[in-house]
């Protein structure tokens, strides 16, 4: 069983909204701040956004700012990324991972990186 896994990924339109989940099964879901991460075909991993180990402060990336919200429920030891307004080049495998150190925008700063869940959006 991964440490963590994420779901929720499915295919939607253009303009539509989703809700990825983030589960911890190793941990407590608090035990370190998260990062969610995407990559879409043939290209690098881009950084989405950051949530802190006591949930309360997010940091977003520039990719996905404004279109989306991090929270975390620790009673459900999930991480929930919601998004809103999803465009065609949003269209990736989306990522959480514990963070490690470093630069909360680098993906060698996280470990213990799930599966990743498919979003695909068409117009």
């Amino acid at each position: 069983q991964m440490p963590l896994a994420e779901s929720g990924g499915g295919s939607v339109q253009a303009g539509d909204s989703l809700r990825l989940s983030c589960h911890a099964s190793d941990a407590s879901i608090s035990a370190s701040a998260l990062g969610w991460f995407r990559r879409a075909p043939g290209k690098e991993y881009e950084w989405v956004g950051y949530v802190s180990q006591d949930g309360l402060s997010q940091t977003y990336g520039q990719i996905l700012r404004g279109r989306s919200h991090i929270n975390m429920d620790n009673a459900k030891n999930t991480v929930y990324l919601q998004m809103h307004s999803l465009r065609p080049d949003d269209t990736a495998t989306y990522f959480c991972a514990r963070y490690i150190s470093g630069a909360i925008g680098v993906r060698s700063s996280y470990s213990s990186w799930g599966p990743g869940t498919q979003v695909t959006v068409s117009s």
